[in-house]
């Protein structure tokens, strides 16, 4: 073989390594995911549902929950893509010849961002609605029972419900181009997936638009609920004093049900008294707690929540004013830069780190409010007592939300790292007025929910100073005496 041959195998070699070794990767990130995802879910879910005497719901129960866990994997991998990417780009910058971060490059950033894609894809349209299907099937009439007649039913439901979902997205885009309805038809992998994909981002980002605000405003009362506040704000004594003065009184109503004349409901207040129980044990540890962690954890607790809240705010107007001065600080899809070749943010590294604990930050808050709404309150887990269906609900309901994060973060101009494969195709990304109004939107929203939380804490604040709140309630119900009766 000549030189030139040698050449062209050792190049073929080190692209076939390359690849080798992008795929081991992603398995490797991905089943470390899954496994979390796996030992997270075990801790919800209904142990009666899996420890059945019918065999066969048992395992369609459990086939049902590795899906879910397969679609919060998915979640997860979607809520880490862009810190991860981010973080990625700055270490190519640090350290752009080193040999232990070789694996590190472009093409396995592009690979995760394209998995992400596929899977989310594959997860919203066909996996959740299966395991929905499945878990409430009971196989046709006439047919054998068992998992395979379930199986049977649940796939005619999932194909009809696809072409219910393909032909409304299909009737959609011919409302909004004809043209690219009728390519669709014939392109079905390039342009009908990413374009169902970008219809379920817009809804998951418009959801967004309205949790983030909410979850914002939420933090600060969730965050004082888990922390010990200082004495100053907080009288651990009379609270354990009220619970062991309830817990002793619904006792006593327990164990001598005939000294009252009205009907007692037994289930009900033994409830009653385990939940009291599990109150006086979290305050008995919250009042062993160390000062430091009261007078300390605290106001640094809130002190973080608050300068990362106004930061938020602040990036936003920020951008709002880029868009209105230049509109280049339009969001768009990857423009040929590589990573390794130009940070994403003015501040170096430093505020590239800002950037991912920004996007984590707006994560969590978008959690919190998404549970707090009284829309999807209902949704919110319960420990060791989620059915399977409620667990398939959250899931599909946290897909939505992270896979529609890369997006949002770009769109408030949190970073500016430009979004790679499908997710930069979105053709309502480059639409000015969408954007623009999205981001004062959210603006207006943050500062709307911010203020209502704070002025609601003072007005409590003054109204228990004052002791207004231990005045006596009026008694509704009994209607008005007027003078001319009093006089009678």
């Amino acid at each position: 073989m000549e030189a030139a041959d040698y050449e062209v195998l050792s190049v073929r070699e080190q692209l076939f390594h390359e690849r080798v070794r992008e795929c081991i990767i992603s398995i490797l990130l991905f089943a470390t995911l899954y496994i979390l995802c796996h030992i997270f879910l075990t801790r919800f879910k209904k142990p009666a549902e899996f420890t059945t005497v019918d065999d066969e719901d048992a395992t369609v129960n459990k086939i049902a929950l590795e899906l879910c866990t397969f679609t919060l994997a998915v979640a997860l991998g979607a809520v880490l893509l862009l810190p991860f990417s981010i973080i990625s780009n700055e270490v190519l910058l640090s350290l752009p010849r080193n040999y232990y971060i070789q694996w590190l490059n472009g093409s396995l950033i592009h690979g995760l961002w394209n998995l992400v894609f596929l899977f989310s894809n594959l997860s919203l349209i066909f996996l959740m609605p299966f395991a929905y299907f499945f878990t409430e099937s009971e196989g046709f009439a006439g047919s054998r029972k068992g998992v395979l007649g379930r199986v049977y039913e649940t796939v005619v439901m999932l194909m009809l419900l696809t072409l219910l979902v393909l032909g409304m997205v299909w009737v959609a885009s011919a409302i909004v181009d004809n043209k690219a309805s009728r390519e669709s038809l014939y392109d079905f992998w390039e342009y009908y997936l990413p374009y169902l994909y970008s219809c379920i981002s817009f809804l998951g980002v418009l959801l967004l638009l309205v949790c983030t605000p909410l979850g914002l405003a939420r933090m600060f009362s969730v965050t004082g609920k888990l922390l010990v506040k200082p004495r100053l704000l907080e009288d651990l004594e009379e609270q354990l004093y009220c619970s062991a003065f309830e817990e002793a009184a619904l006792t006593r109503r327990i164990c001598n049900p005939t000294s009252c004349w009205l009907p007692l409901d037994m289930e009900l207040l033994h409830r009653q008294v385990l939940a009291l129980q599990t109150q006086r044990v979290l305050l008995e540890k919250r009042r062993k707690a160390s000062a430091w962690q009261r007078n300390l954890g605290y106001p640094l607790a809130m002190l973080c929540l608050l300068v990362l809240t106004g930061l938020s705010v602040l990036i936003v107007a920020i951008h709002i004013l880029e868009l209105l001065i230049d509109e280049a600080a339009m969001p768009r899809g990857m423009q040929g830069a590589s990573l390794g070749q130009v940070s994403f943010s003015k501040l170096g590294s430093f505020g590239a780190i800002i950037q991912v604990v920004l996007i984590f930050y707006l994560m969590v808050s978008s959690v919190v409010g998404f549970y707090s709404s009284p829309f999807f309150g209902s949704l919110r887990p319960r420990w060791h007592d989620t059915a399977m269906t409620q667990i398939n609900g959250n899931c599909v309901c946290l897909l939505v939300l992270s896979s529609a994060l890369p997006v949002f973060s770009r769109t408030l101009g949190l970073t500016r790292f430009d979004l790679l494969g499908d997710f930069g195709r979105f053709n309502w990304l480059g639409n000015f007025y969408i954007v623009f109004l999205y981001n004062a939107a959210f603006a207006g929203l943050t500062t709307l929910c911010l203020v209502k939380t704070f002025t609601a804490a003072v007005r409590a604040e003054l109204i228990r100073a004052f002791g207004l709140d231990r005045l006596p309630l009026p008694v509704s119900g009994f209607p008005r005496t007027s003078r001319k009766t009093q006089h009678q």
